[in-house]
């Protein structure tokens, strides 16, 4: 039988056990969306691609948000049944973010094959200034767009190192504060439509603003893209 200590430790360990597994299902992916993001504007820049994946991001995030407000108000839907729903929206946000970042990573010249360097990029995004903050203090690489120090500077003992600070911090921000959300979009009457909605928009936006920091701004061509060793 599980002790309460293990029962706490498995259950404030759930946003990491959600993040890996998107990276998972999304790493594999992420080549595969940019191409097809091509093949429909053979002639997008690197920068209006970007913009595309923003969009999609935004769109993403917001529908699931407003979806699972929408359906708590509805008189057939009970609390339990939206509380599962805000569980399956959790991993729909992670899913499309986890791909944004990998995707935004791959378009602006900066391809991370580590797993361990994938997990700290994603979660330093996610954690913002917070994240970036976090990478300079364990890794001492300090700077604007540190991302491409991942792959070039950053030995893997400190990668590890970091990812343990991450860690700790992510599952406090995406444990406490969406278990927040959660109940705040499960209030009748539509309220939690407009909550879920503007929430994730907070949350996709801060997403697009801490990538920008970590990769800096995309190039208007291909052939200026600089690559993770530069």
């Amino acid at each position: 039988m599980s002790t309460r200590a293990e029962i706490a430790a498995s259950e404030t360990s759930l946003p990491l056990v959600l993040l890996d597994k998107a990276l998972a299902l999304q790493s594999p992916a992420t080549e595969r969306h940019i191409a097809r993001l091509r093949r429909n504007r053979p002639d997008a820049t690197p920068r209006e691609i970007v913009d595309r994946l923003n969009a999609e991001l935004r769109a993403a995030t917001i529908s699931a948000g407003v979806g699972v407000g929408a359906a708590a108000a509805a008189p057939a839907v009970g609390t339990g049944v939206a509380l599962a729903l805000s569980g399956a929206e959790m991993v729909a946000f992670l899913n499309a973010t986890v791909l944004y970042i990998l995707c935004r990573g791959e378009v602006q010249g900066i391809t991370i094959e580590d797993v361990e360097r994938r997990r700290t990029l994603v979660m330093a995004v996610m954690l913002g200034d917070a994240g970036a903050k976090g990478v300079g203090a364990v890794a001492e690489r300090t700077g604007q767009h540190w991302a491409r120090q991942l792959v070039r500077a950053i030995p893997t003992s400190k990668i590890l190192a970091v990812n343990k600070v991450l860690g700790r911090n992510f599952v406090t921000k995406y444990g406490t504060k969406q278990g927040i959300l959660v109940l705040g979009k499960v209030i009748p009457f539509g309220i939690g439509a407009v909550i879920g909605g503007t929430a994730n928009a907070v949350f996709s936006q801060g997403v697009i603003t801490a990538s920008n920091r970590a990769f800096g701004t995309p190039s208007h061509s291909w052939d200026a893209q600089p690559s993770a060793a530069e």
